[in-house]
């Protein structure tokens, strides 16, 4: 998978995800990966759903990860964090 079909979830409005999903696949590629860690998590699943079943019925969940990652705080300490990898595509 190339850093080209993947998307970032963040903390911007789901729909400005699911436009950057539909847009892609519109583009002609046929896998997207939507990828979050902490609080987004709940995000990239939303936008994963909503591109299914709203806009491009043909993409079906084709992969699924999911992890840890160590993070260093501002003080130094380190905490884990959730990350999720879903990968849609079209056949």
């Amino acid at each position: 998978m190339s850093e080209e079909n993947s998307i970032y979830i963040g903390s911007k409005p789901v729909m400005n995800y699911v436009l950057a999903c539909i847009t892609l696949f519109h583009n002609g590629k046929k896998e997207v990966t939507l990828k979050a860690r902490g609080r987004s998590i709940s995000r990239a699943v939303d936008v994963a759903e909503i591109v299914r079943n709203r806009f491009v019925s043909e993409a079906k969940p084709k992969d699924i990860k999911i992890g840890t990652e160590p993070i260093t705080t501002e003080n130094g300490s380190t905490i884990n964090v959730s990350t999720i990898e879903i990968t849609l595509g079209k056949d």
